[in-house]
């Protein structure tokens, strides 16, 4: 066993902390659909932005960025833009305040809002809640196999074998182990809706966080008499054409690693992902966990605030833990175990850097925190699952349902969540396959629909339709025909395909009425290309004032973008103790702070 007594104490009461958690606040989400899925709007912005860092600190996510860390050092700071990590920023500066304006449960019943209630828009509503569950059941799948991963070194199958009644192969075994975890994080999110997801957040988010500064320490202080072995330019966050890290003379495996990512041609692949980066932001949160805590604020002000503070609440600590182990197995790389069949698993550093240099009782609170954070990416998850299930298709369906029956079908719909997710997360070879789909296929369907709907008045419900299946369908089928391809890089043909769909849908079908496009602008007050309807608001309302902050919102993207960038450096050059790059990562902080305090949280409405 690698796991002590002490160890195993801990992870049973963090458990029993999380189940209480689930009962104590079953009895508010009891009172309505809202108080359920939106926590009654009466939770600070600050809670939720823990919540929604705690929902972001997951485990399978972790496991690739120390991957990834070790591979390409700083250089890594820039891979994450693959999600792209800097979408943060763009709801901060507006999107969150838009979207929060609406004051719907739903990203589904945002349509409404959007274009009304003809034959578009319920095509449109139709076609987001296909997309909010395939990408849901990705989430889940994609959390719950990294799991399965993680504890299957911290308890071998051989211990637990002898206690269970039937044989289960050894590809399995990652599955057995992240179902048993399933159970629980289900039971507190399915019990006490989003009230309860939140508090049990906060509290995994101080455990991850105590965490995160014990790993760092360890990896400061044996820093402090070893000396890393890494290739030229691995300390350095800059980058020419290619990418440069021979890592032949050092662990040659390495380099096979970043020829199987796709990551050699380094310019190619960053102007790919800013350029894909860019757009989904620009779409706004795609409807999971993300949008469902936007809607829950009590406010656009607080709504904006709160995705704000997942940055500075979130990359810190996350980084902190991230660099520690990535120091720890660089400088002790040979006394880790990372074969699975016959290959190096690079995602296997995280757990066999914990086994080998945590000790016992550090290692009961470590794991315990990385347990929380897959709990809370899954309970969220699942969260944003149920409401659109349920909110989008059985209220439509049975809008008298009453309160007590309004609960079970809550917690059936859960349930059902949780056992397709599963028997989906059966079907995926590893952690990095799925992560590259999500944030390259599947997202980049998602983002030409979602991108027009914020700033073009024509586009109407049947345009956002028939772009969501020109680029859902192909996301399908594209993996299946480009197999040796990186998802990023025919993201462009998905973009083509999606954006046609849009202009035929729009110009082929009637325009949204005007009095729905007028009301969607008055509410949601955004920039773009809106002229015809802000001339018809005028006509009623000639003191009308339209939005014309774009020049301002797009300096505070590109600001808030260095701030976070170097919020994710400033850790990392900490463990490392490169004190000038630490030091020019904080001014670098402290001097966006001081702008932006001015040119946006004074501003916010």
């Amino acid at each position: 066993m690698k796991l002590h007594t002490v160890d195993f104490l801990m992870i049973l009461l963090f458990l029993a902390v999380i189940v209480s958690i689930g009962l104590i606040a079953r009895k508010q989400a009891q009172r309505s659909k809202g108080d359920y899925l939106l926590g009654g709007n009466t939770i600070p912005w600050y809670m939720l932005g823990l919540s929604n860092a705690s929902g972001m600190f997951d485990i399978s996510g972790t496991m690739w960025l120390v991957a990834i860390t070790f591979v390409y050092g700083l250089k890594s700071i820039w891979i994450p833009w693959l999600w792209p990590v800097f979408n943060q920023v763009f709801l901060m500066v507006f999107l969150s305040q838009w979207l929060r304006r609406s004051n719907v449960t739903t990203g589904a019943e945002w349509i409404k809002t959007r274009f009304g209630t003809g034959e578009g828009a319920r095509l449109s509503n139709f076609i987001v809640i296909v997309f909010a569950l395939i990408s849901c059941l990705g989430f889940l799948a994609y959390g719950f196999v990294g799991l399965g991963k993680f504890l299957m070194l911290f308890i071998p199958w051989e211990f637990v074998a002898q206690y269970i009644p039937f044989h289960i192969s050894e590809a399995y075994v990652p599955h057995f182990y992240g179902i048993i975890f399933t159970v629980f994080a289900t039971f507190y999110a399915i019990l006490g809706g989003m009230k309860s997801i939140v508090w049990a957040d906060v509290f995994q988010y101080l455990i991850m966080t105590i965490s995160a500064i014990v790993i760092a320490i360890i990896a400061m202080r044996a820093l402090s008499s070893e000396t890393l072995n890494v290739p030229e330019g691995w300390h350095s966050p800059f980058f020419g054409w290619k990418l440069n890290l021979d890592w032949s003379q050092i662990i040659a495996n390495v380099n096979a690693k970043i020829e199987s990512d796709g990551y050699s041609l380094f310019s190619v692949f960053f102007m790919m992902m800013l350029f894909k980066g860019v757009l989904v932001s620009a779409a706004g949160p795609a409807p999971n966990y993300d949008m469902q805590k936007i809607l829950s604020t009590k406010s656009p002000a607080e709504a904006a605030k709160m995705s704000g503070f997942v940055s500075v609440a979130l990359l810190p600590v996350r980084y902190f833990m991230i660099i520690g182990f990535v120091v720890l197995a660089l400088l002790y790389y040979d006394r880790l175990n990372l074969m699975v069949g016959d290959r190096i698993d690079f995602e296997q550093i995280l757990p066999a850097a914990m086994i080998e240099f945590v000790p016992a009782g550090l290692l009961g609170l470590m794991l315990v925190g990385l347990l929380a954070a897959f709990m809370s990416t899954f309970a969220g998850t699942l969260n944003a699952a149920q409401a659109y299930l349920v909110n989008d298709i059985y209220l439509k369906k049975y809008p008298n349902t009453p309160k007590n029956k309004l609960t079970r079908v809550n917690y059936i719909t859960g349930i059902t969540v949780v056992i397709v997710s599963t028997i989906l997360g059966l079907y995926i070879p590893d952690v990095n396959r799925i992560l590259q789909w999500i944030v390259s296929g599947l997202w980049g369907g998602y983002i030409a629909s979602n991108v027009l709907k914020w700033y073009w008045w024509r586009f109407n419900g049947h345009g956002y339709f028939w772009g969501m299946v020109g680029g859902l369908v192909p996301a399908m089928i594209f993996p299946l025909i480009f197999k040796n391809t990186l998802d990023l890089y025919y993201f462009p043909l998905l973009l083509l395909l999606s954006v046609t769909g849009c202009v035929l849908g729009t110009y082929l079908t009637p325009a949204t009425d005007k009095h729905v496009l007028m009301n969607f602008y008055k509410q949601t007050r955004p920039w773009g290309f809106w002229e015809p309807i802000i001339r018809n608001v005028r006509l009623e309302n000639a003191f009308f004032k339209p939005n014309k902050s774009f020049k301002l919102d797009m300096l505070n993207v590109v600001l808030g973008t260095i701030g976070q960038t170097a919020i994710v450096a400033l850790p990392i050059y900490l463990v490392l103790k490169n004190y000038l790059g630490m030091g020019i990562s904080a001014a670098i902080v402290i001097v966006v702070g001081i702008i932006m305090k001015k040119l946006w949280w004074d501003k916010l409405d």
